[in-house]
């Protein structure tokens, strides 16, 4: 049996037909897929089961992780490290950090740990099950897929108004200051997500390269490009932009695509990002991905400084220290 593949946010609009796209091709490897709600009351856990279904053969396992609680997500770290110990799961190939969140019409909203809820459940939940799960991997190593977004770069995004940076007070990041438009604001946090998860990616690298037992395991940040068809324009978003989504860029895409080809639907960002998690794609390289093509992310987030600075941080957010991550080095 090849090895697992986990991916959060599984019920998403990209994961979705990622799963699909993983069961058909690849029905060797073990599907691991989280969503926040696995009751038979949430459609889109539904419509995952549905695609589940169609492949009777296929090892795919549906599992509960709400990434707005550290606590949550250690657990479930925890308790899929000790499976993979035990050999009840194979061990993991590769992990799709694909669950994401924003909210455009709100001011931030702080989980129970008291972090921003975009900043946490795109970046910090993340970093914690990423980091609790590295010494579960194969000894041939396998690959790590974090989602950017061209919302990181500014001046790219179509919906920015306040360009994301990385702040001096690192502490900004989760506990955002209020901004009169909450349209601006929400997007600004969403950037911002996007921003530090492609700069970490940049240092994570770094460590994983240092570290002998490590090394084969790579990270990728990889932007799928704008998914007109995702959920996320149906909910904590604002009315016009839902409908100018639905029924203009939706069916206009073939005509947008010659002024933005990075507008694309989330089927076809989905094989990429199977085929990357995979290491089909550019085998053992790292960094930065627009769709499928090697790039270099943004200036800000090259700066090696910064990067640092985020790694320290993004630890101590995600509680996460020697003690209980196989990157021991990279903690004092």
């Amino acid at each position: 049996m090849a090895g697992s593949i986990l991916i959060t946010g599984a019920n998403g609009s990209l994961a979705i037909p990622a799963v699909e796209h993983l069961l058909r091709n690849y029905p060797d490897h073990t599907a691991l897929l989280t969503v926040r709600d696995p009751s038979d009351t949430d459609p889109n856990t539904n419509k995952l089961r549905q695609v589940i279904s169609r492949y009777p053969g296929a090892r795919a396992f549906i599992y509960k992780l709400d990434l707005t609680s550290l606590s949550d997500t250690h657990q479930f770290a925890n308790r899929l490290s000790q499976d993979i110990k035990t050999e009840k799961t194979s061990p993991l190939k590769s992990i799709l950090c694909n669950a994401c969140y924003w909210d455009l019409v709100a001011d931030s909203e702080l989980t129970e740990d008291g972090y921003d809820k975009t900043f946490q459940t795109n970046h910090i939940s993340h970093v914690a099950l990423v980091l609790g799960l590295l010494d579960r991997f194969a000894p041939d190593g396998g690959r790590i897929v974090l989602f950017s977004s061209e919302a990181h770069s500014p001046g790219r995004a179509i919906l920015e108004k306040i360009p994301p940076a990385i702040p001096d007070d690192l502490d900004l990041l989760i506990k955002p200051t209020v901004h009169a438009d909450k349209g601006a604001a929400g997007f600004h946090r969403y950037g911002n997500s996007k921003l530090v998860i492609t700069s970490w990616t940049h240092a994570f690298n770094r460590y994983l390269e240092k570290n002998p037992s490590l090394q084969n395991i790579t990270a990728v940040a990889y932007n799928p490009g704008g998914l007109v068809d995702s959920r996320i324009f149906d909910k904590n978003t604002s009315l016009a932009l839902s409908l100018l989504v639905r029924y203009i860029v939706q069916p206009l895409l073939p005509l947008m695509r010659y002024a933005n080809p990075q507008m694309r639907l989330g089927a076809e960002s989905a094989v990429d990002a199977i085929e990357l998690a995979l290491d089909h794609v550019y085998p053992g390289e790292r960094g930065y991905f627009e769709l499928l093509q090697k790039d270099e992310s943004s200036p800000e987030s090259r700066d090696e400084v910064k990067q640092e600075r985020l790694w320290v941080k993004s630890a101590e957010w995600a509680k996460i220290n020697k003690e209980n991550t196989a990157l021991h080095s990279a903690f004092k």
